[in-house]
């Protein structure tokens, strides 16, 4: 039975009135296509940075077929910047699955969005409730973290059983009328009102409904098990010239940063220095010799599990042919190429030294 306690028209009625103070990609369309791009981008990354990634996106590829005609490789590059490049591959493999398998129309269903590659429930539970009215909860962590202020929940959100028991209990209170409506507005509250410091409680419709804020306590929830320390990686990478041209290698598409262009190089081992570590590296991914010349920069880059500090330098091709030890393909290309390729994060900070 649904919670009668839970304020479903006061969270609906807050969201009518303030939706368009906190416009959202892909939210107030009905377009499923456009839905489906803008939750995939919204995946770990913030409103602000997705917006300009999105608008650019849709006039590129405006429809599941106009992707599924593209080249993987464009749509890196589309993507480039963006981060998580399985998103991006995962959106190009099933508008090819929709245009060669399924007569190029999209799932209608939740249950059918979830047989299409990269689409999780949260991604597969917002389609559903957005484009087709179909009452399936979602949470993602500005829900939970709403839900959990509002029952105080002491178990560990982190934990798959705890998100499953929000879950069952979101689905039973999801207005049925409304359910799009309802997914967004939970999202949003957490987003902009229910923050992780400081939240807005005079201004929540859920505030008289809310528990933590009851006894004054929001800030201790979410509750989270203690996070791992992040492990540090010193990595050296080559800009190998020949001939005016560069050596680029393109990563297997499986695994991290997947389908994109780097140059080579790799992490330091222990009492090493930079020069033995990029010599080593170079002959095990490409089996050339080169002369390490001067540095181009030393950069920091932040992934979700692990952080670099990237120093590259300067190398002259001295003899053999570029083998694809690690890579699926080389290229020599000039300077002038290097913006038509995608990069990593990290190798375009690289990029940008060159530009000073």
């Amino acid at each position: 039975m649904p919670d009668s306690r839970f304020p479903v028209q006061k969270l609906l009625a807050w969201f009518d009135q303030e939706r368009a103070s906190i416009p959202v990609p892909g939210r107030n369309d009905k377009d499923p296509y456009a839905i489906w791009i803008a939750e995939i981008m919204l995946q770990q990354t913030q409103v602000a940075t997705v917006w300009p990634y999105y608008e650019k996106w849709m006039a590129k590829y405006p429809d599941v077929a106009s992707l599924a005609q593209a080249d993987q490789d464009d749509v890196l590059k589309h993507w480039e910047g963006l981060g998580y490049y399985s998103r991006a591959r995962n959106l190009h493999a099933a508008a090819r699955l929709v245009m060669n398998e399924l007569g190029g129309s999209l799932p209608n269903s939740f249950d059918s969005w979830l047989k299409l590659p990269g689409i999780g429930e949260y991604t597969a539970a917002s389609i559903a409730s957005l484009a087709f009215g179909e009452p399936v909860a979602l949470i993602d962590g500005n829900v939970l973290r709403v839900y959990s202020r509002l029952k105080m929940i002491t178990a560990d959100i982190s934990k798959t059983k705890t998100k499953r028991l929000i879950l069952k209990e979101l689905q039973s209170i999801i207005s049925r009328d409304r359910p799009g409506v309802f997914n967004q507005a939970l999202m949003d509250l957490g987003r902009v009102v229910c923050t992780p410091k400081r939240p807005r409680c005079q201004e929540c419709p859920l505030a008289s409904a809310c528990a933590a804020r009851k006894y004054a306590r929001m800030e201790a929830f979410p509750v989270r098990a203690g996070k791992k320390p992040i492990p540090h990686y010193d990595i050296v990478i080559g800009l190998i010239e020949k001939e005016g041209r560069f050596l680029v290698q393109k990563r297997p598409d499986k695994g991290l940063l997947g389908g994109l262009w780097e140059f080579p190089g790799g992490k330091i081992e222990a009492g090493e220095s930079h020069q033995d570590a990029l010599l080593r590296e170079i002959v095990e991914e490409t089996s050339l010799q080169v002369e390490v010349g001067d540095k181009i920069a030393t950069i920091k880059h932040a992934y979700t599990h692990f952080k670099i500090t990237m120093t590259a330098y300067w190398c002259r091709w001295i003899s053999g042919d570029a083998q694809t030890h690690a890579a699926t393909e080389n290229q020599w290309v000039s300077s002038s190429q290097f913006k038509q390729l995608a990069f990593p994060k990290a190798n375009l900070k690289i990029l940008q030294q060159l530009k000073r």
